[in-house]
């Protein structure tokens, strides 16, 4: 394979913490490389040196000539003034520069040197080039190309910076956690995406399915060292762990000879001959190893839980909905003790209002929520992260409590407690404001954890947090003596801590899955491919051809017709995303009655609209493409 990128003895640091020091790794043709560390080990630090964003230290970075390189940055910046579409385009390449003259020239009056542009947007099938770009725009869900920048949300934003980067078409491409704000569907989109194309990838991500499928090679800086592994992050597990056995049982050989040599170096007198000062020498190369202190993240948490009775919550004929958005209809469930559910279904179903209206928050419009009284709610929300930004993290927790119980007679400190969770000592004592948006989500859980509920419900708990924490976070939960729902797009997490999913279809259809997230792929593919069989044998011959015919004759769309079709495209694209944010409007509760029977009433509207320009697209397009 021909090498497109050469890292030798890279060494970084922040005043006297060394993030890694002489690390070394390249990058051939085709390589697909996911980057592991845990929080706060330089992950980001590296990708933003390799794209030039950020200087080192020390150490030589080398790139083939003339390589396309692509860098999605966790939080991408855009100037505000620009639509999704010029985003899309705005570090491009000549085909880009090229669509771009093209659209400032039908924005300009008279449209000059047109002729010209549409010679050269047919010669270079630039037409393609764009309508793959919006392709790729609504694969995310990002379907107003004329929205502007400074409306977006950071979800929207990071969907935009990753079709921009993905229309580029690079030759090397560097992802710094790709899938967040991400659901199921898009992720496994952009996982099938990466794996049909041969660019070379390096990436961080949490998402473990997702490094498993589309890596091939596995590196991890673990104590500001470097370390290669040639297989995809199962193969990785298993030799991570021999190589922790192997390092503890190095440490412990070099102890035992230590204790040797110790005596030795008491006993002999200061004057030494040249075999001794060379057993010296060798005596302050073994310390070294000796002292070492090799502590493994993945820690062991056990909380112990509350106790819940035999009664834990019972939903009888539960209906809500918000206009002609239909959230519960008719939903009657009896929760099991020690159950553990997940809960998945696209935005707008339900999914938040169903846990609102289990917490309390949200009221019925009928039926009844019988919640035992034994059962003592641990919530981790998207809105739960406010914090006293000027405390000291072991304040925050002292707070709450000083002494946690785990059971069995054992007990742990504050400061123990958040040790378990990847909190150093320095880090316990430094303030709030200076933690990252994962350390600050760590440290929520801490807050939810330590409180000892019965019932936990987790909305998304697995954004931010990197693949350490994440390990700890579901052993934690596997062994979890009380009851669990999970609302979370992290397949991996799902498919290791749920026993059953909710599945919310929307308009009030939630079905029961008796398995985990992989399993109900697996039955959905299948169920598909049935429907699919079946309709085929069904069909009649006449209902099998297509109403629709091409005109005859092969033609070209007109100037005119081609601005309409581009008008139609960015008119239903407004239209769907107006539909989606009123369903989710409908869905938050937060509506008054007034506003409630108007939105409503503009649905059917909005469906109707979208009906009718669709229509007409296809129409144009069967021409385009005749």
């Amino acid at each position: 394979m021909t090498p497109i990128l050469q890292v030798e003895n890279l060494t970084k640091s922040f005043g006297d913490l060394i993030l890694f020091e002489n690390i070394s790794f390249g990058l051939a043709e085709g390589q697909r490389v996911g980057l592991i560390a845990k929080n706060g080990s330089g992950k980001s630090t590296l990708l933003n040196i390799l794209s030039g964003k950020e200087g080192y230290d020390a150490g030589n970075i080398s790139f083939r000539r003339d390589l396309r390189v692509g860098y999605l940055e966790q939080d991408p910046r855009y100037p505000e003034e620009l639509t999704v579409l010029e985003a899309c385009f705005h570090h491009g390449n000549s085909v880009v520069a090229l669509i771009r003259d093209y659209e400032r020239c039908l924005e300009t009056e008279g449209h000059p040197g047109l002729d010209e542009l549409l010679a050269r947007m047919d010669q270079e099938k630039a037409w393609d080039y764009e309508r793959q770009a919006k392709q790729i725009l609504s694969q995310l869900k990002i379907r107003d190309f004329n929205q502007k920048v400074k409306h977006l949300s950071g979800g929207q934003l990071k969907r935009v910076a990753l079709a921009n980067i993905l229309i580029t078409e690079p030759e090397l491409l560097i992802l710094d956690e790709p899938t967040n704000h991400l659901d199921l569907d898009m992720t496994e989109w952009l996982e099938g995406y990466l794996r049909r194309t041969n660019l070379t990838l390096l990436m961080v991500t949490h998402d473990r399915y997702f490094l498993d499928r589309v890596c091939s090679e596995i590196i991890e800086i673990d104590h500001r060292c470097l370390y290669s592994y040639k297989g995809n992050y199962s193969y990785y597990l298993e030799k991570r762990q021999e190589r922790m056995e192997a390092k503890t049982a190095e440490i412990e050989r070099a102890n035992n000879l230590y204790r040797t040599e110790l005596e030795w170096m008491r006993r002999m007198p200061q004057a030494r001959g040249h075999k001794a000062r060379y057993r010296e020498e060798a005596f302050y190369e073994l310390e070294k190893v000796a002292k070492q202190r090799f502590y493994n993240a993945e820690v062991k948490l056990e909380v112990k839980a509350s106790y819940i009775g035999n009664k834990i919550f019972e939903a009888d004929h539960l209906y809500k909905s918000f206009g002609d958005v239909k959230i519960l209809e008719d939903f009657s469930y009896i929760f099991a003790r020690y159950e553990k559910m997940g809960i998945i279904g696209n935005n707008g179903t339900g999914k938040s209002t169903f846990i609102k209206i289990l917490m309390g928050q949200v009221k019925p419009d009928r039926g009844m929520l019988d919640i035992g009284e034994t059962v003592r709610f641990g919530y981790y929300s998207q809105e739960g992260l406010n914090f006293n930004e000027q405390m000291k993290v072991i304040d925050v927790v002292q707070d709450i409590a000083e002494v946690i119980e785990l059971g069995n007679g054992q007990r742990l400190t504050a400061s123990q407690f958040l040790q378990h969770f990847l909190f150093t000592p320095e880090t316990q004592h430094s303030y709030v404001y200076k933690l990252s948006g994962g350390e600050r989500r760590r440290l929520y859980l801490c807050t939810v954890l330590m409180r000892n509920p019965n019932f936990l419900v987790l909305d998304e708990p697995t954004n931010d947090l990197d693949i350490v924490t994440l390990n700890v976070l579901e052993e934690y939960l596997r062994s979890f003596k009380g009851c669990l729902i999970v609302v979370s797009h992290d397949r991996y997490f799902m498919d290791k801590v749920v026993d059953h999913l909710l599945v919310f279809n929307g308009q009030g259809d939630i079905r029961d899955f008796p398995g985990n997230y992989t399993q109900y792929r697996e039955w959905k593919d299948l169920h598909a491919q049935h429907e699919k069989e079946l309709e085929k044998k069904t069909a009649k011959p006449q209902e099998r051809r297509s109403t629709r015919t091409k005109p005859e004759g092969k033609r070209r769309l007109t100037f005119k017709e081609r601005k309409e079709l581009e008008q139609l495209e960015l008119e239903i694209a407004a239209l769907e995303e107006e539909k989606t944010q009123l369903e989710q409007a409908l869905c938050t509760g937060a509506l008054s009655v007034e506003e409630l029977t108007e939105k409503s009433k503009r649905l059917p509207i909005l469906t109707e609209e979208i009906d009718s320009k669709t229509n007409r697209w296809l129409e144009l397009s069967e021409i385009e493409e005749s």
